[in-house]
């Protein structure tokens, strides 16, 4: 039961993000235990909505014939994921309050935009706007729970928010046949696959050029090489859709560009405010 409730979390997109955030607080100079409670409060924030993804989705994974989602397949009850996901809400937002009562403000965006995506708003031609919201938050967090809290520059929120516009393209794209079927028409729905793949390419590379531009600071050898390679990610992503093959990499490939712009982020411009 264990094994399959930790499968209901999303671990992988968890696990990415957790470790987005802590590379942020760690870069951005937070103290020790701050870090710790960023990290943490991520953490939680992520299993949270993993849990309500799959708790929210159980009916239409059912008909859908989804064995791969525990609740669907029977590994595990519904009412089980549901409870761990709201007590890893309030486990987030309470930890967060340690942060500072605006870092917890930015957090609650983030919690927030997860949730509303998954009671709804997946099925709507606003479907990206959580994504854009909550990955836009979460630098954010990091720099408003430093002391004195500062907001994040403008370039970084940016940046985080095409990373988000990216995630959501390619988290979905794998599902939209079976989407389709169970009546969840979000805006790559309508988009369509090729103009989708295009979104994801564009967001991917205009994300990398605000973080090594954004600073207004000459570009360094390694911002120019990491830009060159999250290039190559999104050219490979487009591909891969315009083939239509092999479209459940997309969010893999998607996290592994995030993780190169964190680390451009880190190397070119500490400084997040």
């Amino acid at each position: 039961m264990f094994r399959a409730l930790a499968r209901s979390t999303h671990p992988g997109p968890t696990i990415a993000v957790t470790l987005i955030a802590f590379a942020l607080a760690w870069g951005s100079g937070l103290d020790g235990w701050r870090i710790a409670v960023v990290t943490v409060v991520i953490l939680f924030n992520q299993l949270s909505i993993g849990l309500s993804n799959d708790w929210l989705d159980a009916a239409r994974d059912r008909r859908t014939g989804r064995t791969d989602k525990p609740i669907a397949s029977g590994e595990v009850s519904a009412g089980l994921v549901a409870s761990v996901a709201l007590v890893a809400a309030a486990a987030s937002v309470g930890l967060s309050l340690l942060l500072g009562p605006l870092a917890a403000a930015a957090h609650g965006v983030f919690l927030a935009s997860g949730w509303l995506y998954n009671l709804g708003l997946k099925s709507t031609v606003a479907s990206v706007v959580p994504y854009i919201a909550g990955f836009g938050a979460l630098p954010a967090i990091v720099t408003l729970a430093a002391q004195p809290p500062q907001l994040a520059a403008t370039w970084v929120i940016a940046a985080g928010a095409l990373l988000g516009i990216a995630a959501h393209f390619s988290n979905v794209l794998p599902d939209l046949d079976d989407d389709r079927e169970t009546g969840v028409r979000g805006l790559p729905h309508y988009l369509g696959s090729r103009a989708s793949g295009a979104i994801i390419a564009v967001s991917l590379v205009a994300a990398s050029l605000a973080i090594v531009f954004g600073p207004g600071t000459p570009p360094t050898t390694i911002g120019y090489i990491g830009v060159g390679a999250i290039g190559a990610i999104a050219v490979v992503s487009a591909t891969l859709i315009a083939r239509n093959i092999m479209k459940r990499m997309l969010f893999c490939l998607s996290i592994a560009a995030a993780l190169i712009s964190v680390a451009l982020l880190l190397l070119s411009a500490p400084q997040l405010s």
